[in-house]
């Protein structure tokens, strides 16, 4: 069966691209005829890099440090000078580092979990609107969570929440200028062990616990009663990232197996 060419012509930049739905979405858009920006922080993204170009996609990768503004206007910087435009931005930066209840956080692990699952979403769309208020188009799929009503990760349930928040605002805010954006809020995901692991500490036995728990609680919501496959999550991702949308704004869309968190 012939593949469809949704992103011909397209410059989609990527984030989180080195490992899981990132890297699903950046191949998936590569078989699709997008040019593409990988962007992450991880060595890993090399790899990714060299199985779109073996699928015949145009592509440069970035290391950059989304946490930080700089690390995101350096990532749209490098796609402007390489391609001279930015059609598409795809923001999958996030995920929560540690899974306990609220009162278990440190002040440092709360901050952590903010600086990964909203300022990188946020700092990458600021850094892509001057671009795309210039060209006056633009696509932007944030990817957020159904764990908004979720246990056990609140810090992480309130970064998501701002994601929220931003996409709707966002697209109120820049519909005038041809600019929309959407959002995923993916629900749980099976995928591969991460070969970077968020949280590289041993997990005590009250931390799996509290783990299963959040385990037990995904899949009880879900109509199907399993979590989904990361190309479920990619489907999505991409059909509001595509043309095919082009009558959405300011949505998130659950894809949470019923689950409409």
């Amino acid at each position: 069966m012939m593949q469809t060419q949704r992103f011909t012509n397209k410059v989609v930049v990527v984030t989180g691209a080195a490992q899981g739905i990132g890297e699903g979405v950046a191949l998936q858009a590569a078989r699709e005829g997008a040019q593409l920006i990988l962007v992450d922080r991880s060595e890993l993204l090399q790899d990714v890099l060299q199985a779109v170009h073996a699928l015949g996609a145009e592509a440069i990768m970035v290391l950059a440090d989304l946490e930080t503004f700089a690390g995101a206007e350096a990532a749209m910087a490098a796609a402007i000078d390489k391609f001279g435009r930015i059609d598409v931005l795809i923001n999958n930066v996030g995920g929560a580092i540690w899974m306990k209840p609220f009162q278990e956080f440190t002040e440092a692990e709360i901050i952590k979990e903010v600086n990964r699952s909203l300022f990188p979403t946020m700092w990458c769309c600021r850094a892509v609107l001057p671009e795309m208020i210039k060209n006056q188009q633009g696509t932007i799929v944030n990817v957020s969570s159904i764990a908004t009503r979720g246990i056990n990760r609140i810090p992480y349930s309130a970064s998501k929440g701002g994601v929220n928040a931003l996409t709707a605002s966002l697209a109120f805010e820049h519909a005038a200028d041809g600019i929309r954006v959407n959002a995923v809020a993916t629900g749980g995901t099976e995928a591969p062990p991460r070969k970077i692991p968020r949280n590289a500490n041993p997990l005590s036995a009250a931390e799996q616990e509290w783990m299963q728990a959040v385990v037990d609680q995904t899949r009880d919501r879900t109509f199907f009663g399993r979590y989904g496959t990361i190309q479920e999550q990619v489907h999505a991702i991409l059909f509001l990232a595509s043309d095919d949308s082009s009558y959405m704004t300011g949505t998130v869309v659950p894809v949470g197996g019923g689950d409409q968190g």
